[in-house]
């Protein structure tokens, strides 16, 4: 049988004050706990009391300062049972515990698992023709039209799904005056909820450990519809839940984000104790706002797998020309996360950061039009088998030219990585600021491999150490390699060893530069 708890004060500034609760009482400063204690000895949220089946009452200490003590023992641990006349101290202040059992009718059914003041599970449809009217046909207030205006703008003009989510979220909480808001959305064969975006009210970010309530969440998923808690304090279940009370959370809204052919997620807005709770005319414009943008979101989704599906099918092709040159295996891949890396250093936009996501691993896909006597030969090369090395640089434009779905600006990757800031690279011997900037990124760490790399067709010559090799292409910056990116590269040597140290641990130390450019500057 449950019992009800009752906590009566015995120090002297709260003698004679009764609190008591059937499932959670918390203790500290905050005006929003059940126990408000104001003295200094007490933590803004120091206490919590919950009934816990089936040892009954415990108490845990909400990392107080001046501690909790039942009997003059301070609570550790997790948490700690408590009895009828235990004395509990939260700091200085002192209560008494009594405890009375709860014999509930024996015809009243049991509780829901979570107090749903409104529910909408109207159709994909029907939700999108509450866009201009409410649920009772009026038109919207013009602050709402707007919000549903921008949410359909950004769909037009964003594909980058990260910047649509929080776009959407930013809108969704300030026209709904939430304190927080999240956009969870469905990933993988099991559809497991994840949260993709988050924002804080009055333009705060999204502050706490707990961004939504996750029983919340999975009952709007599960059962397909939208839901309103207008007072997730007089549910058991959610008052005594973790998101609910460290995230101050008074009031709930819970959208479903679907379209006619699936759910998505959810779109998840809360209020605080200090708030007005939301009403069901919110919900409505939720459930509205959370089917016009939910189309938009599918197609970003879709979008985003779509290039990644590309970029892996880049990375295929990339990878032949490592199965050709022995001396290339893994070479693609690093010279991609440094020349990342790199740029992330020198502060290009998100768009150039793109380019080089997929065509540094391009860089060197000429090669599959080179003899194999010729790339794997042992030994110096000709002058005639060298200029025929040199012309990977064309072949490999060429063949990225012919990929339809290929940004233009990537060719200059492929052409011009064996550019010199002096002048005197090729295939144009280009020089300076003429030279592409991502080509000239692409030159700096693809050398920087290469040097520390062993060269299978070269035994007896083993690669640089990361000091030598950072010592090389410092002394050929203004020569051989654009300053600025030198400098850049330079200034995180430590975050690069520490990358070749996971993906070439063989990396050793010898070879000079002009060694390590046999193949394609000799």
């Amino acid at each position: 049988m449950k019992q009800c708890i009752r906590l009566r004060g015995i120090s002297d500034e709260i003698k004679g004050k009764v609190w008591e609760h059937d499932s959670v009482l918390r203790a500290g400063r905050l005006a929003s706990l059940e126990i408000v204690l104001d003295d200094s000895s007490v933590s803004r949220k120091h206490a919590e009391l919950r009934y816990a089946p089936p040892q009954g009452w415990v108490v845990r200490d909400l990392d107080s300062t001046n501690g909790t003590y039942i009997n003059g023992v301070r609570v550790a641990g997790s948490e700690k049972s408590v009895h009828a006349r235990d004395i509990v101290q939260f700091g200085k202040v002192a209560l008494v515990i009594e405890l009375s059992e709860i014999a509930p009718p024996p015809s009243e059914p049991s509780p829901p698992q979570i107090l749903v003041e409104a529910a909408a599970n109207s159709s994909w449809e029907d939700a999108i023709q509450d866009l201009i009217f409410d649920r009772n046909r009026c038109l919207r207030p013009g602050e709402q039209l707007i919000a549903l205006l921008r949410a359909g703008h950004h769909l037009v003009h964003m594909e980058n799904e990260e910047d649509l989510l929080h776009q959407v979220l930013e809108d969704a909480v300030h026209v709904l005056d939430a304190q927080r808001g999240a956009i969870v959305l469905a990933e993988g064969p099991d559809e497991k909820l994840k949260v993709r975006a988050l924002a804080g009210g009055h333009g705060e970010v999204a502050s706490g450990r707990f961004h939504y309530s996750q029983k919340i969440a999975q009952r709007c998923f599960t059962q397909a519809e939208s839901i309103l808690c207008t007072s997730v304090g007089d549910d058991p279940e959610l008052a005594a839940a973790q998101s609910i009370a460290d995230g101050q959370m008074s009031s709930v809204l819970c959208v479903l984000l679907r379209t006619a052919r699936r759910k998505l997620g959810l779109l998840h807005l809360d209020r605080s104790y200090w708030q007005k709770p939301f009403t069901e005319d919110d919900l409505h414009l939720a459930d509205a706002l959370a089917a016009n943008v939910s189309a938009g979101i599918e197609c970003a989704a879709l979008l985003k797998r779509q290039r990644q599906l590309f970029k892996d099918t880049i990375t295929v092709l990339a990878q032949a020309v490592d199965l050709r040159d022995e001396y290339t295996g893994g070479h693609t891949k690093r010279v991609k996360k440094y020349a990342l890396m790199l740029g992330a250093q020198l502060g290009l936009a998100a768009y150039d950061l793109e380019l080089l996501d997929t065509g540094t691993p391009l860089h060197d896909i000429g090669k599959i039009g080179i003899k194999d006597a010729i790339l794997s030969k042992p030994g110096k090369l000709t002058p005639a088998e060298f200029e025929e090395m040199k012309s990977h640089t064309i072949k490999g434009e060429t063949i990225v030219s012919l990929i339809p779905d290929l940004d233009p600006k990537i060719r200059p990757i492929v052409r011009s990585h064996h550019e010199r800031w002096d002048g005197n690279g090729y295939p144009d011997g280009l020089a300076g600021e003429a030279i592409p900037l991502l080509a000239r990124i692409v030159a700096v760490v693809d050398a920087f491999d290469a040097m520390t790399s062993n060269r299978p067709y070269h035994p007896d010559k083993k690669g640089k150490s990361f000091e030598a090799a950072f010592a090389e292409l410092e002394k050929q910056s203004g020569r051989q390699f654009d300053p600025q990116c030198v400098a850049a590269f330079l200034a995180i040597q430590s975050q690069v060893v520490d990358e070749m140290r996971k993906d070439h641990p063989t990396a050793p130390a010898a070879a000079a530069l002009s060694n390590h450019r046999g193949r394609e500057s000799a």
